[in-house]
């Protein structure tokens, strides 16, 4: 397929799930026995403290880090996690939005759209004429940058925070990504900013993709995820639909997780 991409089996229940998913630093238990599926256009809200294993699950989904024990699947196929890396994970179209540092701030939009993934002509040179095209086309059709002063050639640090985001999404989507990861994708954005990056993730489900929604600000994930997976410690304690737990009972159950006598939940 386009993009040199493995194409998906025509079936699936779940894109990704981890069965008993173990990850230690030395002595560090960093997350034990992690259950999860992430299912076929799903978003699915990942939150917790700081220090809960947000990071280090989705390093582990991703191939950045390698689980002590456990298995992962994969389209319901189960994964060698002795080869699984990075590149097998973007072979496999899953693809990470982070909160900062994703995008070349120097260079123009459609360098940062094909980095690492150029468009060659049948002498191996870039093809900057479809690369700059197909740029603009993700802009205008996809992203709604229509008649606002941006277009291929626009430099990343004319863009304001919740453009920079949708870059980054548009980027993850155009490269065939079923499961898209994204980091805290709100923080440090003002208020029109942020409607701008929520439109964004919808149009991910909208698309028919999942997505794993790290997020701190409690109002935005309730209101976009299909589902809530809270991480304490380095285990997942609870899963929640937004419309069975509204956001204030959600605030303060997080907040009881870590009162005294607050016991880990199995």
């Amino acid at each position: 397929m386009a993009n040199g991409r493995t194409p998906p089996p025509r079936t699936y229940t779940n894109i990704v799930k981890a069965e008993n998913l173990c990850v230690s630093f030395g002595k560090v238990q960093a997350l034990s026995d992690i259950d999860l599926a992430i299912g076929r256009n799903e978003i699915v809200g990942l939150i917790g403290d700081n220090g809960a294993g947000k990071s280090t699950l989705i390093k582990a989904l991703t191939g950045v880090v390698r689980p002590s024990s456990g298995r992962l699947f994969i389209r319901d196929e189960p994964v060698d996690l002795g080869r699984y890396s990075v590149r097998k994970a973007h072979a496999l179209r899953f693809e990470t939005v982070y909160q900062e540092k994703s995008l070349g701030e120097k260079q123009p939009l459609w360098r940062n759209f094909f980095a690492g993934r150029q468009i060659v002509n049948r002498f191996g040179f870039i093809n900057v004429r479809e690369q700059q095209r197909i740029a603009n086309e993700i802009l205008q059709s996809h992203l709604g940058f229509r008649g606002i002063g941006i277009d291929a050639n626009s430099t990343v640090a004319n863009l304001s925070g919740g453009e920079r985001q949708g870059i980054a999404i548009g980027r993850a989507m155009h490269f065939d990504a079923d499961l898209i990861i994204l980091d805290e994708p709100t923080t440090a954005l003002a208020i029109k900013e942020v409607r701008k990056v929520l439109d964004f993730v919808r149009w991910i489900k909208e698309s028919g993709r999942a997505a794993i929604y790290i997020e701190h600000n409690l109002a935005h994930v309730h209101a976009l995820a299909d589902r809530l997976v809270v991480l304490d410690r380095g285990r997942i304690v609870a899963n929640i639909r937004p419309t069975d737990m509204d956001l204030d009972a959600l605030t303060h159950f997080l907040i009881a997780l870590h009162e005294p006598t607050a016991g880990v939940a199995a």
